[in-house]
Formats: C-alpha cells, sequence, structure tokens
C-alpha cells in the first residue's frame, strides 16, 4: 500500500466519523504509483450506506471545503461518492467532490479498472473485494467508452482545446486511448506524455510541467495540435465500435 498524502488521511478520518461512509479507496495516480505531490490530482471513491441525499451532500460540503483550505490547499483532493446499492451500475451519477464543488458524475470505467488493478482502500474493504476483475478487453472498453463520449463532445468544439488545461490533458488522454486500445492496458500519465503525438518541443514542455517546472506552451499551437489528435483518435476510436470483433 502507498503512503497517503496527510489529506487523503484526513478525509478519511472525517468520513469515519460521519458513520454511513463504509469504505474510502484510493485510484488514480496516488494508486499507480504515477503521484506527483501538487501536480497530480487525488483521485478517490468512497462508498456510502444509502443514496447521497441534500442532507449528506451539505455535510460532505462542509468537510471538503474545510480541508481545501487546510491539509488539501492546492492538492486537488476529489472523491465520488458512491451509495453501495448502485456501484454495478455505469451509468449511475453520483455526487462528486471536484476542484473546489460538488457536481455529479459517473463513476468511469477507467476509474473502476484503475481501483480492480491497482487501488487500496483507505479504511473498509480492499477495491477488489467491490469492483471485479478487469480484462483487456474490459480496458479497451472503458478506452472506447471514454472517447467516444466526453472526448467525441471535445473534438466538436474547436474553441475550447484554447484553454492549456484542456490541451495537455487531452494529449495524454488520446495516449492512454491509444495504448488502452491497443494493448488492453492501462498507462499513467508520466508514460502517455512519452508516447503523446506531439512535437517534441511539446513533449518536452509537458514532461517538465509533470516534473513541477514552471514551463508554459503556446497556446494556439498546443490548441491545434491536441484538437487534431483528439479528431483523430476519437475517429479510430468511433471505427473501432463499428468494427465486428473476430470470432
Amino acid at each position: 500500500m502507498a503512503t497517503s498524502p496527510a489529506a487523503v488521511r484526513d478525509l478519511g478520518h472525517e468520513l469515519k466519523e460521519l458513520g454511513w461512509v463504509s469504505d474510502l479507496l484510493v485510484a488514480g495516480s496516488l494508486a499507480t504509483g504515477d503521484y506527483v505531490p501538487r501536480i497530480s490530482d487525488l483521485d478517490l471513491v468512497a462508498l456510502v450506506d444509502g443514496p447521497v441525499d441534500t442532507g449528506r451532500q451539505a455535510a460532505l460540503s462542509v468537510i471538503h471545503r474545510r480541508l481545501d483550505s487546510g491539509s488539501g490547499a492546492g492538492f486537488s483532493l476529489g472523491c465520488v461518492y458512491v451509495d453501495t446499492a448502485t456501484v454495478s451500475e455505469i451509468e449511475e451519477q453520483h455526487p462528486t467532490w471536484t476542484h473546489g464543488q460538488l457536481v455529479h458524475r459517473i463513476l468511469s470505467r477507467v476509474t473502476r479498472a484503475e481501483l480492480a488493478r491497482h487501488g487500496y482502500e483507505v479504511f473498509g474493504r480492499s477495491p477488489r473485494e467491490v469492483f471485479p476483475a478487469v480484462s483487456a478487453e474490459d480496458i479497451r472498453a472503458a478506452a472506447r467508452a471514454e472517447l467516444t463520449g466526453y472526448w467525441a463532445w471535445a473534438a466538436r468544439r474547436p474553441w475550447i482545446w484554447v484553454d492549456p488545461t484542456i490541451a495537455e490533458l487531452g494529449l495524454t488522454s488520446m495516449a492512454r486511448g491509444r495504448h488502452a486500445l491497443d494493448k488492453g492496458e492501462l498507462l499513467t500519465k508520466t508514460q502517455a506524455i512519452k508516447q503523446a503525438h506531439a512535437p517534441t518541443w511539446l513533449i518536452d514542455q509537458l514532461s517538465a510541467r509533470r516534473r513541477g517546472e514552471a514551463v508554459s506552451s503556446p497556446r494556439i499551437r498546443t490548441a491545434v495540435v491536441a484538437w487534431l489528435d483528439a479528431r483523430r483518435t476519437v475517429a479510430r476510436a468511433k471505427r473501432a465500435l463499428r468494427t465486428p470483433a473476430p470470432p
């Protein structure tokens, strides 16, 4: 088990005291061993005994705001809150604390695969007691779902790629998606940067930012590179959906 940052441990203590959160699980870069403090997000999943109604959402918001201004300041601590009764429902949306607000999102297939392959518990059950083992084809399906879902939407909106965050996330997500489609394996963000379909100068800048260096990239050139890469990769994923699997 990896050593958790103080913000993760503090969230664990707070959620345990509520009495209705049964499990707190770690996914993302912290689980895969690719975590870079203050660069990577902290991606957690909490399993809840019963629905996360408005009263519970209010209590969770208070906890997260307190942590975001305390031990979690600058660490992008996020958590998906899943009613245990709906954990197997892929398209169910769950209250999710992310970047300072509570929104509703699905627990993605990729996150489920990360939990099944690499996740660990802060308290409660092991992720492997909750989520079924995933095969190479499960990982391919998870990648296709993300590429033909959110990223297909983003690829139809070239103007949003001028946002450096979207452009950088897109380049690494496309590399991870292609690797999953080809190999049926998960790829860390650090590995994905090396496999990005981008000029050498941009890969070097992405790598520097991953190391925490204050390096910027030209916004328009980066946006064009990332958007075109997304269009190509999304188109490939859509073709894969239409192509029958071999007997």
